[in-house]
This record gives C-alpha cells, structure tokens and sequence, in this order.
C-alpha cells in the first residue's frame, strides 16, 4: 500500500523512532519546562550536532563510535557546564543558554565553510532524515532510551540536577543523529507546553498521545505531499499542540523541578 510516493511499510521504522524520541523526551521536557530552561534543549542538541560535524571533519566513520564518543562528549561537557552556571548565575541562565546555543551553531558553520557538502550536512543535522532511520540504529537506540527512562524514572531524585543534565545530554545525543535538532527540540517543548496546565501521570500520558500522533500524521502528510519530513513534523507538533493546549481545561498545579 502507498501514500502518495512512498510505501506505508517505509513508514514503519521513522514511527518506531518517533516514539522511541517521544517517550524519552516528554518526560525530559516537562522537567526543562519546570526548571525555567527551555532553551537549554536546543543548546545541548547544537552542541551535540556540533560534536558530530567535528567528527565528520576528522573523517572518522558516519555513525561510528568515534562519532558517538565525539558527540556525546560535547554534549555532556555542555549539559555540565549549564549545571555550573545554573549554581553559579542562576538568574542569568536562559541568557547564557543562548550564548552556547549561538557559540555552537556559529562554530558548525565555522567546521562546514570548507566542506563541499556543508549546507547539506547542516540541513540534514537541523531538519534530520528520519524517513531513512535503518532497523538496526531504531534497536540501539531503543537501547539506549529504555536505560535512561529506568534511570530516570527509577533514580532521578537520587541523582539531582548533575544527573539529570547527564541524562539529558545522553538522550539529546542520540537524538540528534535520528531525527535532527529541530524535532529534538520540538519533542521537548511542545508536548510540555501544551499540556501545562496539567501534573501527574495524566499529563505525561496525554503528552505522549500529542507526541506520537504528531510524528504519525507528520510522515503521513510527508508521504502524500512529498514535503521534508522533519520540517513537517515539528509543524504538525505545532498545531497539534495549540488544538491540544486550547482543547484541553487547565487543571492541575504547576510541576516543580524534581532535582
């Protein structure tokens, strides 16, 4: 069966990646939305796309372990180095979030300027390729993501604030390489957003609805319209999440950061 160009069966490893972000990223993005950091999301994912531009620059192997040591190492020093200025200047954080946010983005451009390819590699590490996730890199991360949902779910208050910007550096890497800064930060905050006058487990679960109904309607329309498929699904989250956000009564009390 097709939809537009593209076989529905194509379709069923980007879903499965999809849900595999969305069900680690909610919960991590409510707890971001909860600590008055929104942006530190798409600050980490830069910086962890930065790691694989370096990588790549450095000619080590696309999707190798030299990739992944490179970035998921830049992407843990940034989660600890807005651990450090959380302690030290909280009052400033957000802007200095951006300040890292800009200094990552401008270095990529910075590694790219000689890369006959560079605007490609750029687009591809902002919008992704989930439509071409392969099986094997849905079961590592799969992997991957079920450890840090026991972590966080089973240990988060044991761990506190270092702990929970390592986690989040960990999945934010992963997720860069499936799907592409722009849903990163999409997963991350529209869900949270759009469900906030809600707590408990009744707006984690509501949240995770918005989340993968999102990525499902989102290849769809991909497929029919032979459109980007990362850039339409950050806008199907969009206008998801304001139905959802208008939709929805307000209840519950505001979360409260758990670290």
């Amino acid at each position: 069966m097709t939809t537009g160009g593209i076989e529905l069966g194509i379709l069923a490893y980007p879903l499965l990646a999809g849900v595999l972000v969305v069900l680690t990223h909610v919960p991590l993005g409510q707890e971001v939305l909860a600590r008055g950091i929104i942006f530190m999301d798409i600050a980490v994912a830069q910086i962890a796309g930065l790691g694989v531009i370096a990588a790549d620059v450095l000619g080590l192997e696309a999707h190798g372990w030299g990739v992944q040591v490179c970035a998921g190492g830049a992407a843990l020093l940034g989660s600890l180095a807005l651990n450090w200025t959380e302690r030290r200047w909280p009052e400033i954080q957000e802007a200095l979030i951006g300040v890292f946010y800009v200094l990552a983005s401008s270095a990529a451009i910075l590694l790219l300027a000689a890369h006959p390819q560079g605007g490609d590699h750029l687009k591809d590490l902002l919008v992704g390729q989930i439509i071409w996730v392969l099986p094997r890199e849905v079961l590592g991360h799969g992997l991957l993501y079920a450890a840090l949902l026991v972590a966080w779910f089973g240990f988060r208050r044991r761990l506190g604030r270092p702990g929970f910007y390592v986690i989040f550096a960990l999945a934010v890497t992963a997720s860069v390489q499936l799907v592409g800064v722009f849903l990163v930060f999409g997963t991350l905050i529209v869900p949270a957003l759009a469900t906030r006058g809600w707590s408990g487990g009744r707006r984690l679960w509501i949240s995770y609805g918005l989340g993968v109904l999102a990525y499902g309607l989102g290849l769809l329309i991909s497929g029919w319209t032979d459109l980007p498929t990362g850039a339409v699904i950050v806008w199907t989250l969009a206008v998801l999440g304001v139905g959802l956000a208008y939709a929805l009564p307000g209840r519950g009390a505001r979360q409260t950061p758990t670290g």
